[in-house]
């Protein structure tokens, strides 16, 4: 009976706090690439669920069937050797699974890899995501707009980001809109998302780049195109415009608030966009062993 009342009193709590909780927001999806993912991660949840209560059910009934009973003390289990049939199961199933999970997850990455589905025929808006210590640089080269640590979007209309960052390696994450992607310097690369659903959403770096790390952190706000485009008159009328000194200055280390430009970075600090060849690599290891040379 204690023991009942101890599995009742902690189920209760259990309960009374996970009631409390906000839902996952890789689990909230506010865009079909953010919904094709949390779909995939279900998936692998209820697969998981289903093979740890097999376990669990078969633990029960093999402590109930094969307990101590009272058997002759001479008593000799008989020898057994393989069961061809439990050998297939235990190594059958764990295939089909690795197998039915890697199809999924194949098929999802090339869909999210590309323009999200139904909004192939639509103009996409470019915004070039940049990372400074410890800081986000949003740049709308059509609209002539920069931003800092905050993003405003238009919802119903694809996004094509493009990242790199000016310092380490980050990854540049909208978790109700999408994965992750790495930002990195030397190269751009391109994210698709799109908002479904007008609202804020938290953006951040996922990926640690030293001390500010925990504070590399933006904000997504998803709105109309009529809102988006009032905000972009907004901007030209009441903003000042981004001088090369300034942004210098903002790539400095360190924290600021939310910031607005008109005129991007883009114009006098290009992003990295060129393709990397084998000839590329194979110049930068002959420059590499010639400054060797030189130095021995």
């Amino acid at each position: 009976m204690k023991l009942k009342g101890a599995l009742l009193l902690l189920l209760s709590m259990l309960v009374v706090f996970l009631s409390g909780c906000e839902p996952l927001l890789v689990l909230d999806p506010k865009g079909p690439q953010a919904e094709r993912q949390a779909h995939d991660i279900m998936i692998s949840i209820w697969i998981m669920a289903f093979i740890v209560i097999v376990v669990l059910v078969l633990l029960v009934y093999m402590l109930v069937k094969y307990r101590a009973s009272k058997l002759p003390e001479d008593y000799e289990p008989p020898h057994i050797e393989g069961n061809p049939i439990l050998e297939g199961i235990l190594i059958g199933v764990p295939i089909i699974i690795v197998a039915f999970l890697s199809i999924v997850t194949v098929k999802s990455n090339y869909i999210v890899e590309n323009i999200p589905e139904g909004y192939e025929d639509q103009e996409p808006l470019v915004i070039y995501a940049s990372t400074s210590n410890w800081k986000w640089h949003f740049s709308y080269p059509e609209q002539e707009i920069e931003t800092v640590n905050y993003l405003y979007i238009p919802t119903n209309r694809p996004i094509e980001f493009k990242l790199y960052s000016f310092g380490p390696i980050t990854s540049f994450w909208i978790p109700q809109l999408g994965g992750q992607k790495y930002a990195m310097a030397d190269m751009v690369t391109t994210l698709h998302l799109a908002a479904e659903t007008p609202g804020e959403y938290t953006g951040r770096n996922a990926n640690f780049n030293g001390k500010g790390f925990a504070e590399n952190t933006f904000t997504v706000t998803a709105m109309t195109q009529t809102e988006f485009d009032e905000w972009v008159d907004e901007v030209h009328e009441t903003a000042e415009p981004l001088t090369e000194d300034e942004f210098n200055q903002l790539l400095e280390p360190g924290h600021l608030g939310r910031m607005t430009f008109t005129g991007t970075h883009l114009d006098f600090s290009p992003a990295p966009e060129h393709e990397h060849t084998a000839d590329d690599e194979m110049d930068a290891e002959h420059e590499m062993h010639s400054e060797h040379a030189a130095h021995e």
